[in-house]
């Protein structure tokens, strides 16, 4: 019963690292043009706003215009390229403060 639960756990991790390492081998030996490069250096960014914008407008429950305005805040400091904590801290800051307001 024991062997089987190890073997299980070495099977998995098995399955779930060979499909994140054959890309590093794989990747080196692929031209890919300009267009196509710079397209997959955006998709990370593209999936977090995705990620992140619905959470802006449900932040405060019915008041969607308060995680507006710290996603607004967020989204202006980060276009003068300030660093991310800053930005995040800065977001929260406001919607705390909209919270606050009477």
């Amino acid at each position: 019963m024991r062997l089987e639960i190890v073997l299980l756990v070495v099977l998995m991790a098995l399955v779930t690292y060979v499909p994140r390492m054959l890309p590093s081998f794989i990747i080196g030996k692929i031209k890919i043009g300009k267009k196509t490069e710079k397209f997959l250096r955006l998709i990370p960014y593209t999936a977090m706003a995705a990620l992140i914008f619905p959470g802006i407008l449900n932040s405060v429950g019915d008041k969607a215009y308060y995680g507006l305005a710290g996603g607004a805040v967020a989204a202006l400091l980060a276009y003068f390229k300030c660093p991310v904590v800053v930005c995040v801290i800065a977001a929260v800051a406001v919607d705390y403060i909209l919270v606050m307001l009477p």
